[in-house]
C-alpha cells in the first residue's frame, strides 16, 4: 500500500488540484461555513427579507456583522439585494438560484450536528476534564 493511502478510497477519482485551487475553495468554504452566513441563508430560504427583519430573526448578530455577511454573500453570488425607490428606501435580500442550492447541504450538516450533539458534548467534556488535570 502506498504511503498516505486511505483504505477504501481505491475507487475515488484522482484529481490534480493546485495550491491555488485549494486556496480558492477555502475562501468559498470560509464564506458558506461561518455561522452567520449559514443563519442568513436559512432565514432567506422562505423568501426575501428586509435587513431589520433578518436582524430580528437572527438573535445576537450586530448590524455591522449582518451588513458584512450580506455583502459577502452578495459578492459570492448567493444573495441579491434589491432597492425599492420608496421613502424611506426599502431594501430586500433574497437568495439567488446558487444560494438556494445551499439549503440542502446546510440542512444536512445541521441534521448531522443535531444527531451527533450528545457525542460531541461528551467528547468536549472529556477533553476539558483532561485539560483541567494538567498542571
Amino acid at each position: 500500500m502506498e504511503p498516505g493511502h486511505i483504505e477504501g478510497t481505491e475507487a475515488a477519482p484522482k484529481h490534480a488540484h493546485s495550491g491555488q485551487d485549494c486556496r480558492l475553495v477555502g475562501t468559498v468554504l470560509a464564506r458558506i461555513g461561518d455561522k452567520w452566513s449559514v443563519l442568513v441563508v436559512m432565514m432567506l430560504a422562505d423568501g426575501p427579507r428586509r435587513f431589520n427583519e433578518l436582524k430580528r430573526m437572527i438573535g445576537g448578530i450586530s448590524q455591522r456583522m449582518l451588513t458584512f455577511t450580506l455583502r459577502g454573500l452578495e459578492r459570492d453570488g448567493l444573495v441579491t439585494r434589491t432597492i425599492f425607490p420608496t421613502i424611506p428606501p426599502r431594501v430586500d435580500y433574497e437568495l439567488t438560484e446558487l444560494g438556494r442550492s445551499l439549503r440542502e447541504p446546510i440542512q444536512a450538516l445541521g441534521a448531522w450536528a443535531f444527531a451527533h450533539l450528545p457525542e460531541i458534548q461528551e467528547a468536549r467534556a472529556r477533553f476539558d476534564r483532561r485539560e483541567g488535570e494538567k498542571p
